[in-house]
């Protein structure tokens, strides 16, 4: 029987993928041990004692970044943290560890290395973090979810994706979906959102120009996040939702996309084969433009700038690619060979390599 530590959290960019392997993992191996290494503050906190599995604590302890108090006790938390998590690894007889990133790999990678344990890395997103890229340098194996993302000896493996995203049949759930937003699903569907908060940039866009869209012979779901105050026109062909918790539907309607373009959303969407439109946060080190990079690149979709996506922009950039059938079938040709959907296997592959089993 073997013993997994699955090490990551913090957000749910890093939290998710981790589940999605630890299913895996419970799927394949019923008798299997799967433990997840997380913080007490992180949102791991409560996603993975909600999906069944034992959370396993280690002191959050961030990288400083410029010299000052936190940097002088940063030593001495470090080492602790790597204590906690060579206990944890002696205590449950851990075979392998798998991390995602996030303040708790960190440590992971240091006390397998220590303890003579194999790990795993798995980076998310094209631009990875300092946990990650410091993990790579001793591991067993590398996963990355986009080409391109400079990682030492790090191999595509894709993103692992929730079930309801990999088990989607688009076709065969459209009509469920067009009745479960109130649409009609003999007619395309453009579909814009910016995450479960949403994206005030796109809102206020759409907010200017959501008339224009159905002119041009279209229907639009907008999720506006639940933060948004946006108020619902209430006319047909026009579907507003402050949140969705069956987005797996939302995919199955959408013939084109407007979105952010976090590592979860792109790989989601690339794995789907939907033709997108993404405006990349401005916020942060510019990884967002980074995760989109490759299915701009084979032509599956296009980059549109923050600062300048407005109601003007949604009628000069995004309607015409509405009216244009063979543009978007294309795009949707291009965005069927980007994508996998085996995410969680190929991570599991890594896995089992580590292990010596392959």
């Amino acid at each position: 029987m073997t013993t997994y530590l699955l090490a990551g959290g913090g957000t749910a960019g890093h939290v998710n993928p981790l589940l999605a392997v630890a299913d895996g993992l419970r799927a394949r191996e019923a008798d299997a041990t799967v433990l997840v290494l997380g913080t007490a503050e992180g949102l791991e906190s409560r996603l993975v004692p909600a999906r069944g599995y034992e959370l396993l604590i280690v002191d959050k302890v961030p990288f400083p970044r410029r010299p000052n108090r936190q940097a002088a006790a940063f030593p001495g938390r470090f080492r602790r943290a790597i204590a906690q998590v060579r206990a944890h690894i002696r205590t449950h007889a851990v075979d392998v560890v798998v991390g995602f990133g996030g303040y708790a790999s960190a440590p992971a990678y240091v006390a397998a290395r220590r303890e003579g344990v194999p790990f795993v890395v798995h980076e998310a997103n094209a631009k990875p973090g300092l946990a990650n890229v410091l993990g790579a340098r001793r591991a067993a194996a590398t996963g990355v979810a986009f080409g391109g993302t400079k990682l030492r000896g790090g191999e595509v493996v894709g993103m692992p994706l929730r079930r309801e995203v990999i088990e989607l049949d688009r076709a065969a759930a459209r009509d469920e979906a067009a009745e479960h937003f109130g649409l009609d699903a003999s007619r395309p569907v453009l579909l814009v959102f910016g995450g479960s908060l949403g994206a005030q940039r796109l809102n206020e866009a759409l907010a200017d120009s959501w008339g224009d869209v159905l002119a041009a012979g279209w229907q639009l779901l907008h999720v506006t996040g639940e933060r948004s105050d946006l108020a619902d026109p209430e006319v047909p062909g026009y579907a507003l939702r402050r949140y969705v918790d069956r987005m797996d539907l939302a995919f199955a309607l959408a013939d084109l996309i407007v979105s952010r373009s976090g590592a979860a959303t792109v790989s989601e969407i690339s794995a789907l084969g939907i033709p997108a439109l993404y405006v990349p946060y401005s916020v942060g080190n510019g990884e967002q433009r980074l995760n989109a990079a490759s299915a701009v690149a084979a032509g599956a979709a296009r980059l549109l700038d923050d600062a300048t996506f407005d109601g003007d922009a949604v009628r000069r950039i995004v309607i015409p690619v509405l009216k244009d059938p063979q543009r978007l079938s294309a795009m949707a040709d291009a965005a069927g060979h980007v994508g996998t959907r085996s995410g969680t296997e190929n991570v599991i592959a890594l896995v089992d390599r580590a292990l010596g089993l392959v």
